[in-house]
């Protein structure tokens, strides 16, 4: 175990988490779970553990902190409703370190995961009857949040109003359909299972949008190949088309997933993998004109702090030996908070930071302050990530990684270009 996950509350860990839904994943197949406000936790693929064990130095400002490996066990109450359990990875444990957490397909019959609140629990009696209590409160619900889930997996964009009482980062329980969508899965997944085991291995990972009251985030798959160098002959069939298909191809970049909040409707706006890979070079800049747009006007001060880090990071690529990440991507992640309107003849003391921006061109009444939040630009998954270092891979690559970089200049050149357009 980690040192920084050594550094957790242990004690109130030493009997267990109860699990719940990482609302705010947006993209990826691998299912997500919040282990608490800064940590997220998902299952361990050896090749992304090794490569977030031996990561370079000057690559960790750009990747989710690495915050150790627990153990989750599942259980199944007399409805068939599973809870997720993770535990320390220690006592009868230790030989979690050999079991196969390969991944398989997703079935069609999904289950449900009603609305639970993370606990440290007790025993095993008191989790039992507070998840049978709490399910019975939820029970009316339930049908209602089946049901739109069906309707969730035949959209690909959709827009929630959320409600203006209250603050708004509490309002986003079960907006994220993606979320949900790994979720059921990866619970029918482990249920299908059940026979065989109850323990899996996850990696528990930095919460990045933990520092956001209302994370908008962007999810970019990034590189013009997305197979692995094992991956089998209709893979890798599979993902050529994907690339040939899309924007991949002809920028190494295209939209797995996003997730905005408009300020100007009180809305939230979804587009999944699935509409990202439709769009043109046209389409996707336009994607992410509406990603840094709340509705109401351009997030025109974020754009500076993107591409700057955008560049350092195509720099630091550009120095790895033998690094391939495909299928990785990559995360943009600001906070979609409404800013304070203040009015321009107000005491010159509240207008020391006002952005140059107006929230209405034609009013000119009123301008705002910049909040205190900053853009996020990280790197994920990393399951077919590959490297000389690492030993036994039979393929292996020297240079760097052309394609991921190549996609990283063009999202660069784009961002430059939105940047330029609106200020015209």
């Amino acid at each position: 175990m980690s040192p920084a996950f050594g550094a957790m509350e242990v004690e109130h860990y030493s009997k267990g988490v109860l699990l719940e839904p990482f609302v705010h994943q947006v993209g990826g197949h691998s299912c997500v779970l919040r282990f608490n406000d800064t940590t997220i936790c998902k299952p361990l693929i050896q090749r992304e553990h090794q490569f977030y064990e031996t990561l370079p130095t000057e690559m960790r400002k750009f990747t989710p902190q690495y915050e150790g490996v627990v153990s989750v066990s599942f259980e199944e109450d007399e409805d068939g409703n599973l809870c997720l359990i993770a535990y320390p990875l220690n006592g009868d444990h230790d030989n979690l370190e050999n079991l196969d957490n390969s991944d398989c397909e997703p079935k069609s019959k999904l289950l449900q995961w009603t609305n639970k609140k993370t606990m440290l629990l007790e025993n095993e009696k008191i989790s039992k009857e507070w998840v049978r209590q709490h399910r019975k409160e939820e029970k009316m619900k339930s049908h209602k949040l089946e049901e739109e889930f069906e309707w969730l997996k035949k959209s690909e964009v959709l827009y929630y109003t959320v409600e203006k009482k209250g603050n708004v980062s509490s309002q986003f329980k079960h907006h994220n359909p993606w979320s949900m969508k790994c979720h059921q899965q990866q619970l029918q997944r482990m249920k299908e299972n059940a026979k065989h085991r109850n323990q899996y291995k996850f990696i528990l990972l930095e919460n990045l949008t933990s520092r956001y009251e209302v994370p908008c985030v962007l999810d970019l798959k990034m590189g013009t190949r997305q197979h692995g160098d094992d991956a089998s002959e209709e893979k890798k069939a599979n993902q050529i088309r994907k690339c040939q298909q899309s924007t991949s191809a002809v920028i190494g970049v295209r939209v797995c997933g996003m997730q905005v909040y408009q300020a100007g409707t009180g809305q939230l706006m979804f587009m999944n993998k699935y509409h990202g890979r439709k769009l043109s070079v046209q389409g996707f800049k336009e994607a992410l004109y509406q990603f840094f747009h709340n509705g109401k006007y351009l997030r025109r001060e974020l754009f500076e702090s993107v591409i700057k880090k955008l560049t350092e990071l195509k720099s630091v690529l550009e120095k790895q030996e033998s690094y391939r990440f495909y299928s990785s991507s990559l995360l943009i992640i600001y906070d979609g908070k409404e800013r304070q309107e203040v009015a321009v003849d107000s005491d010159p003391e509240d207008l020391e930071d006002l952005s140059e921006e107006s929230s209405d061109e034609s009013a000119g009444a009123y301008a705002y302050k910049p909040t205190a939040s900053t853009v996020d630009v990280r790197m994920i998954d990393f399951a077919h990530t590959t490297c000389k270092y690492y030993g036994e891979d039979s393929v292996v690559h020297e240079g760097q990684d052309t394609g991921y970089v190549f996609g990283l200049q063009n999202l660069i050149d784009i961002i430059k270009e939105i940047r330029d357009e609106s200020s015209e």
